[in-house]
């Protein structure tokens, strides 16, 4: 993969940019400190501003790397994060991309997160190289899959008890979109 980082992206609804220091107070109050968000996630609802201060400050020292993809979901309508879409895990080998998302419980239902990851799509299959692209959710996390579908990912199968989450150990929906697929999809 030819690795370029985190480049700001806008949609009509959305800019998706690289976290900045003044994010930090949003970002607690729209999506880091909301216990819906985190509930099917791995890490655990910030209770504290300093929390969040940490984590984003570890994201945007990490951001001068070219391999490092964490977006903040800004919404126009209000001009601050409302959550982040990113690159969790990847494979060189494969040219896998393994996206992770969150938004604040406040915009959930309102297509956001689709627009976000369908943003970064073109993006990552045509500058940065990826082959594949996947993504996985807690089964009892649905609305998560419905995110993935919209987006033209293809559902692989569930795998048994391979992750967790603050619910514990969890089964895990996987998946992909390949780059073929995306191309011939767009050609239609």
């Amino acid at each position: 993969m030819k690795h370029k980082g985190t480049k700001r992206i806008e949609t009509d609804r959305l800019i998706l940019r690289p976290f900045c220091i003044d994010d930090i107070a949003a970002s607690y109050k729209n999506w880091s400190s909301d216990e819906k968000v985190t509930e099917f996630l791995r890490w655990p609802t910030h209770t504290s501003i300093e929390v969040t201060e940490r984590v984003l400050k570890g994201w945007i020292e990490k951001s001068k790397k070219k391999d490092f993809y964490q977006w903040a979901i800004i919404f126009k309508d209000i001009g601050e994060p409302i959550g982040t879409i990113s690159v969790v895990d990847s494979n060189e080998s494969l040219n896998i991309l393994h996206i992770g998302y969150c938004i604040g419980s406040k915009w959930w239902h309102k297509g956001i997160t689709t627009e976000a990851f369908r943003a970064i799509i073109p993006y990552l299959f045509d500058e940065v190289g990826a082959n594949r692209i996947e993504s996985q959710h807690d089964p009892n996390n649905p609305h998560s899959g419905n995110v993935m579908k919209k987006c033209g990912l293809i559902y692989e199968g569930t795998l048994r008890q391979s992750d967790f989450s603050n619910k514990g150990i969890v089964d895990a929906c996987v998946y992909s979109l390949l780059k073929s697929d995306w191309e011939n999809a767009k050609n239609r």
